[in-house]
């Protein structure tokens, strides 16, 4: 079915799991929609404070480590039956925004929308966390090891198409409808996104549970591993001040652009195609030479690209630079900075996790980034809201943001050309497929603490080993 609608095709093998790719695509409706810029959008256009938002912005984050603590469920009831409960009950929870836009297309925005939309994502972040666990050894399992690398990049493919087209239709709805008409389109087409995926979960084959895994022991050795020097403790304590200082600031751009400087809802939205499109470009840039050049100068650039952003800002907020053509140009390049960072991380985090420990070293990477960058993103929110009460972001404070983002930048680059790049030949690159389009949530892709046992049958396959992929 969807060889019809995209040049990128799903020929053999990959028609074996052509079911996987559906529930990719439909996926990407629910959470470019439901996790995205429309919901920023949605709630600056209901009155949301700037704690509402970043919490908002935050929660995808924040839940991520729940992941760990379900891990104890697959062995009770298997991949398929966690994945199915958690996706169906985040169905029911997206339909809530969509009753708030109705309502508030008819009456207006009301003081209880912002509560009852944060409470709606909160449910639906929760739950989509705690399924999740079950999402790659269950694909691993499904998916035949000798096209794993072919279905992996046509999903990349159709996840880049995918977004891409999902903005332009909420781009246009933004310029078609009024605010919430459109976003009870938008979000009425997220579920209906979640539906279909969830079907297309069901007629999957489910997979041999994992063995029971102790948590007891897995939360013991994380001291262990965190506090002993070593090169994975130095590069996890550069990776969360990357997250700690740039998860915000996507978030809190839009928000500003909404609620300070009342710039449309479709120009939002076409800003996003420029950040997703410097996305794209980056990845094409990257994925020919950094095998041979190896993940830092990578790394660093997109450092340089970050500050280049955080004074733009700076500026910007000081009366400068206001027109469309220099927000166009630091949204592109906040995407190839953003993507440039993450694909060099999957390069160079098997190069400091060793293999014996090598799953639950991505473990605690995963939660410690993911629960930083959350409580970063909250932190601000709670930080930047206007003495005075009204909807926006404090100037002096947002200006602080970007200080923080500058500063960071140069002492993570200080960190990172301190020591060469680890030499490890035999470390796999990370198979992330969310790096290059959601470079910051692609950590909650990292939490697997389950190896699925092997099939025996041609087809369905999977080396536990491949799992550190």
């Amino acid at each position: 079915m969807l060889s019809r609608f995209f040049p990128f095709g799903v020929k053999p093998p990959l028609d074996k799991c052509q079911l996987c790719l559906q529930f990719s695509f439909f996926n990407i409706i629910t959470w470019q929609i439901g996790l995205g810029t429309p919901l920023l959008i949605f709630a600056g256009k209901v009155g949301a404070s700037s704690a509402q938002v970043g919490l908002l912005a935050s929660l995808v984050l924040l839940l991520t480590p729940i992941q760990i603590l379900s891990t104890a469920l697959l062995s009770r009831i298997g991949y398929k039956r966690l994945m199915l409960s958690g996706w169906g009950i985040r169905t029911f929870l997206l339909i809530v925004p969509v009753v708030v836009a109705c309502i508030a297309w008819r009456k207006g925005a009301q003081p209880w929308m912002p509560g009852a939309l944060v409470a709606a994502i909160f449910g639906f972040c929760l739950f989509r966390s705690i399924a999740l666990a079950a999402n790659l050894p269950w694909f691993y399992s499904i998916i035949p090891s000798e096209i794993r690398g072919r279905y992996f990049s046509t999903e990349s493919a159709m996840i880049g198409t995918g977004s891409i087209l999902i903005m332009i239709f909420s781009a246009s709805a933004f310029a078609l409808l009024p605010a919430f008409p459109a976003l009870a389109l938008q979000f009425a087409f997220a579920v209906a996104g979640s539906v279909w995926s969830w079907f297309a979960m069901l007629k999957l084959p489910d997979s041999v549970r994992p063995h029971p895994s102790s948590l007891a022991s897995i939360f013991g050795s994380i001291p262990r591993l965190v506090f002993a020097a070593s090169d994975f403790r130095r590069y996890l304590g550069l990776s969360l001040a990357w997250w700690i200082v740039t998860s915000p600031i996507n978030s809190f751009i839009a928000y500003h652009l909404v609620a300070e400087e009342h710039v449309s809802s479709g120009w939002l939205m076409t800003l996003e195609i420029l950040r997703y499109s410097g996305m794209v470009i980056a990845a094409q840039l990257i994925q020919r030479r950094i095998d041979g050049v190896g993940a830092r100068p990578y790394m660093l650039t997109s450092l340089v690209l970050f500050a280049a952003v955080a004074v733009y800002w700076i500026v910007r907020l000081n009366g400068h630079l206001a027109g469309p053509a220099g927000l166009a140009a630091s949204y592109l390049v906040l995407g190839l900075a953003g993507t440039t960072w993450s694909v060099g991380n999957a390069k160079y985090l098997p190069k400091v996790a060793h293999a014996q420990d090598h799953t639950l070293m991505l473990a605690i990477y995963g939660s410690a980034t993911a629960l930083a960058g959350g409580l970063a993103t909250l932190g601000w929110g709670s930080w930047m809201h206007p003495a005075d009460g009204h909807v926006g972001l404090d100037n002096h404070w947002f200006q602080a943001l970007f200080g923080c983002l500058l500063v960071g930048s140069a002492l993570i680059s200080f960190g990172l050309a301190r020591r060469p790049e680890p030499d490890a030949d035999a470390a796999e690159p990370l198979m992330i497929i969310n790096t290059v389009l959601r470079p910051w949530r692609a950590a909650a892709y990292l939490i697997n603490l389950t190896e699925p046992l092997p099939n025996t049958g041609s087809t369905k396959g999977a080396p536990a080993a491949d799992n550190s992929k």
